[in-house]
This record gives C-alpha cells, structure tokens and sequence, in this order.
C-alpha cells in the first residue's frame, strides 16, 4: 500500500523521521504530522546543554517538510483513539485516517504535591529549556531531584553557568535506575570537582517555594527545583482504545512494530518490542531508537519485508566528559573493565555472558563505542584477557 492517509500523532524525532522515510520510500498519499507543541520538529539533545547556557544551537530538524508535502498539524493534542472507526479525536477536532502511527514519546515523571508550583520543572521540551535558563543567567540556586542522566548534563551546566548546584538522589549512588554502584563510583568525583553537592540516599519528602526538604529533615534553599526522576510512555489517552499497553504505559509493539490493532503502529519512546537479540521485550528511550525505528514503521507500512532489533545505543555530556553507552546488560552478567576509573582519565565497562559483550559503557573511548557496537551486534565470542587490556582495540578481541 502506498496510498491512503497515514497520520502520525507526536512531532519529535521519530514522528518527523517516520514522515520522512514514508516519503522517501514511495508513500504517495496524504501524510499527516500531528504535535501537541506549537514548535516545528526539533531536536532535544541540545535541550540540555547548548540552549540552556544560552549557546547557539541548530534545533529544528533538517526536514523540509513542505517540499515532501507533509501537513504539520501544531499545536494540536490527540485525546482518544476509535480504531474501529480509524478516526483520531483532537482537541480541536477529529482525523480520518487509513494508517495511525503513534509516535507520542514519553512525558517527564512528576513530584506528587508539585504539579502547581511555579519554580518547579522538568526537562523535556524547548519551552522548559528556555523557562529554566534565566535561573541560569542569573546564578540562582538549582536543586536537581534525581543523579540520573539529565540530572548530571543539568548539574553540569549549571555548574558551567556559576550556579550553586545540590543533587539529590532517592538512591544509594547515581544513575541508580541505570548502572551499578561500582560503575558509578567514579562519578561522585566529577561532582566534587565541578563544585555540585551530591546527596544519595535522601527522599524528597516535600518541596514549597524555594525549599525542598528531605526525609533526614534537611531544607535546602532553592530558587528553582529541576525534577529528574525518569519518564512514562504519554499514551493515557489511549485507554479503552484496544491498543495493548504494556504495565509501564508503552504500546506493545511487535518486531515490525505494529500493535495488533488494525494499521496502527507506533515507533521511539512510547513503543515496547520483542528483542530477540536480548531475549526479552525492550523499551528504549533514547535518540537512536528515535532514529531508527521510522524505517521499520516505513518499510511494514509499504509492505516490504522489517523488523526492529537494534543493539541500543545513547550518549550523555556530563561535567565534560562524553559517556556513549551500547547493548543491554542483564544482572547476571560479567562487568570486566578497561582501564582504572580511579587513575585513568578515559575507560570503559564492558559486561560479558558467556564471553560474549552485552554491554559496555564509554568514557572519552569513542573508538571503544564503535568497535563495542559491532561486536555485540554479530554476538561473537570474545577473549577476557585482550578485552580488559586498553591498548589493545577492542575489535581485536573477537575470538
């Protein structure tokens, strides 16, 4: 089918990707790109970085979205799915459709009790950069709930800004929900050395006007609270719609990423998959999942031959450092290292199962990535004694 009217509800990087690849693939009908926000597709690793320390940045995507004779549709919510009907209800009005593409990303977790306080925030689109970067410019006071990945580039920027920065994280160590403590234990001293306070292991238990308390009865003083504590699939509109939700709120997807559901599909953040490469079903919410998946959708919608199994990949800038992270490691396995995070300004983590990479984390060791990347890709076996010697490339290892 290359016909038809393909609706696409969410304008971030997979949906304006999804539209794309639909275009360069062959699709000749209508192709609607429905976004709550009222900005043109952007980019968001720049959210918190370039643009919120005021740098020049190129948000908008490289998309001529007129040229493809793709309809933007800004501004304007998804509120309820009649699949039966294929009819997409709106806040301002209803969408006909011969194909639906959900795309709708993931909305940033809240504090309870916080939603109606003025200087508190997240970060997950360019209004919430550029509403938190005059705390920057004027040096105010930032806590920073949660020492996940957002916290750390938020802390480090902030940090850059001459901001007095605290961190504070429910958990024992940072990136708590994302890598073991060994792993992080180097990265309280980048903290330390940026001048952010880190507190691990302390709760929020209540955030007023320029304070946030802690469940060891500290009040720290802020004059702005950055709230980084994960994200959910933005899919409750779906309700009663038959699209299967997995418990986490992601549209359960198969490898071709479709739903079940006749002709509807979804792709980035808001869609789970079966990974036949892990061996278990994957939610991933980062940029190249983003990425990737639109030729997926593309391909199932133009009836060619797909399936969505990538070895998942993310990055993150923290206090002047590049981490680039690649695979999915399970609790079981191996962490061998490559390098000594005490002593050594670059290394990596690298987890095995059955010498074989699953996983490993990057420090400043971009050729580690790249090399680490195909290997767990092809799943061939490696040797444990040139894997964890540093000087030797990683490649060289495969058996």
């Amino acid at each position: 089918m290359t016909q038809g009217h393909v609706v696409i509800v969410g304008a971030g990087l997979a949906g304006a990707t999804t539209a794309l690849a639909l275009r360069e693939g062959g699709w000749r009908g209508r192709v609607t790109l429905l976004g709550a926000e009222p900005h043109r597709p952007y980019d968001r690793p720049p959210l918190s970085k370039e643009l919120l320390l005021g740098r020049p940045a190129p948000l908008d995507l490289a998309i001529d979205f007129e040229a493809l004779d793709i309809t933007l549709s800004l501004g304007r919510t998804a509120t309820r799915l009649d699949a039966g009907e294929r009819r997409l209800e709106t806040d301002a009005g209803e969408l006909p459709y011969d194909a639906l593409v959900l795309a709708c990303g993931a909305r940033a977790l809240r504090l309870p009790g916080t939603e109606d306080l003025e200087q508190v925030w997240s970060l997950r689109t360019r209004d919430d950069a550029e509403r938190l970067r005059p705390v920057l410019d004027a040096g105010g006071a930032l806590v920073i709930v949660g020492a996940g990945w957002i916290g750390a580039e938020v802390a480090g920027a902030a940090r850059a800004a001459g901001c007095p920065v605290t961190v504070v994280e429910a958990g024992d160590h940072p990136l708590a929900g994302a890598l073991p403590a060994e792993v992080t234990a180097p990265m309280r001293r980048w903290y330390a050395e940026a001048g952010a306070e880190l507190r691990t292991g302390r709760p929020v238990t209540g955030v007023r006007d320029g304070e946030v308390e802690l469940a060891d009865g500290t009040v720290l003083r802020a004059d702005a609270v950055l709230v980084g504590i994960g994200s959910r699939a933005d899919t409750d509109w779906l309700a009663g719609s038959g699209v299967p939700l997995d418990p986490d709120g992601s549209v359960r997807a198969d490898a071709r990423l479709a739903t079940g559901v006749p002709d509807v599909y979804a792709v980035g953040d808001c869609a789970s998959y079966p990974s036949a490469r892990f061996g278990r079903r994957l939610a991933v919410h980062h940029w190249d999942n983003a990425l990737v998946g639109p030729r997926t959708v593309a391909a199932t919608l133009l009836g060619e031959p797909a399936g969505h199994d990538p070895v998942p990949y993310f990055w993150s800038t923290q206090f002047g450092r590049h981490l680039q992270f690649v695979g999915r490691p399970d609790a079981g396995d191996r962490l061998r290292w490559r390098g000594d995070p005490a002593s050594d300004a670059t290394w990596s983590a690298c987890w095995t199962r059955d010498d074989r990479l699953t996983a490993v984390l990057t420090v400043d060791r971009p050729r580690d990535l790249a090399q680490a990347r195909r290997l767990i890709g092809r799943g061939v076996p490696v040797d444990p004694d040139r894997l964890v010697d540093p000087d030797i490339p990683l490649k060289a290892a495969a058996r």
